[in-house]
């Protein structure tokens, strides 16, 4: 069955443009590579090149209006362009939270100072942003923040710290949840403010982690503890309003959890097959046993069903549908699904499917990568019973009102 969208005339024209500036403004040795090494300073700064000629045209989110930095055009036009970016096997962007994550928020919550000081350089790529979530005490517990930011004079001053942050190359700026009154009741205690991230008193700490930091978008080494120790920041950078942090959370928190979507595939996925293809087991390809073929058969389908929620998203988010559970809908499938076929690879490959050997590693340790990766993706944007509860919620189970979706655009 074919999942694939149909073009209109006029869409068909403006895919054979993107496809012809595609191939003009996409660096010649850009990649992605599961070893995280081959992941060094030279590729960031091609996927940086790449965003900021995208930028320049409003493609990074051709959604949102041109004095914004996007292009002022339609879900069509967005769908389009990810698609033919997927044919590089690549995303935009793909070092940054700033416009998957942070750009709409404040283009939700922000003043219109704000979104005129922020959004252009976002959306063109000019800056690097981190969200920073996570607290060591409070995992996917967000309403939990003990990072303070306590009014003085025309500053907050931050103390506290985040974790589970970023990536190797420092950002520009950092969007943070922050408890603005130490005595309010729960929900109603936090805000959420932009922070330079050059202020005195910010220390970065590199983590190790299972999977070497990767994930959708260009993989590193580490992600990081932050520690704010009597950071000053201007009051003019809160955004939503004090002790309003818990609504603004509302869209980040749908973004992170799947409501923005995705178009692009699973080349994971795709490598592994391309790999039972041509690999043989006493003799023979592993794809015409019988057995790796249910196997297979299962692989395929979960990987369809994971992309059709994606793209469902995806089209909701901008077209500037309001959603109800598919966000959580789609990150609960994902994670376990994600686990699912993890499992599946292990039992065709064995071994195998373990190694990052040199020699004996299965489509350039792609594979070896998923089956660390998929371990720890249960845990980021909210962990499965995080995403049932939210699902439960939004469909009015146990409960008279149904919990309303945040506000995306």
């Amino acid at each position: 069955m074919d999942f694939e969208s149909m073009d209109s005339p006029e869409m068909a024209k403006f895919r054979e443009e993107v496809r012809g500036v595609l191939k003009e403004i996409v660096p010649k040795d850009i990649m992605i590579s599961a070893d995280p090494k081959k992941n060094n300073d030279e590729q960031y700064e091609l996927h940086r090149e790449l965003a900021r000629r995208m930028g320049n045209r409003g493609w990074l989110y051709p959604t949102v209006p041109k004095e914004f930095g996007g292009a002022g055009l339609t879900v069509d036009h967005a769908i389009v362009i990810s698609e033919e970016l997927d044919e590089y096997e690549l995303t935009a962007p793909s070092y940054s939270d700033s416009t998957r994550l942070i750009g709409p928020d404040i283009y939700v919550w922000g003043t219109e100072e704000q979104k005129t000081r922020w959004l252009p350089d976002m959306y063109t790529a000019k800056v690097v942003s981190w969200q920073l979530l996570t607290e060591p005490h409070g995992g996917s517990d967000l309403a939990s923040a003990k990072t303070t930011a306590i009014r003085d004079g025309d500053d907050y001053v931050l103390n506290g710290t985040k974790t589970f942050v970023g990536a190797d190359r420092k950002p520009d700026w950092m969007w943070t949840l922050v408890m603005t009154d130490p005595k309010g009741p729960r929900h109603q205690n936090l805000s959420w403010i932009m922070v330079p991230a050059d202020l005195p008193g910010i220390t970065i700490q590199p983590l190790d982690l299972l999977s070497h930091g990767g994930g959708g978008g260009f993989m590193s080494l580490h992600n990081n503890s932050v520690f704010f120790e009597d950071v000053h920041v201007p009051a003019t950078n809160l955004v939503g309003g004090e002790n309003n942090g818990w609504k603004v959370a509302t869209t980040h928190l749908e973004l992170e959890h799947g409501g923005g979507g995705s178009i692009s595939r699973n080349r994971t996925i795709e490598r592994f097959l391309a790999y039972c293809r041509s690999a043989k087991i006493n003799g023979e390809p592993v794809i015409g046993d019988p057995s790796a073929q249910d196997i297979l058969a299962n692989i395929i389908m979960e990987e369809d069903v994971d992309r059709l929620f994606g793209m469902r998203n995806f089209w909701q988010r901008h077209a500037r549908i309001r959603g109800t559970y598919e966000g959580s809908q789609s990150s609960y499938f994902r994670k376990m699904g994600g686990l699912r076929v993890s499992y599946a690879m292990l039992n065709i490959l064995g071994y195998l499917a373990l190694t990052n050997d040199e020699e004996w590693n299965v489509a350039e340790r792609w594979v070896e990568h998923y089956q660390r990766s998929t371990i720890t993706a249960v845990h980021p944007g909210g962990t499965q019973d995080i995403q049932r509860v939210i699902m439960a919620r939004r469909m009015g189970l146990g409960r008279t009102v149904r919990e309303e979706a945040g506000q995306m655009d």
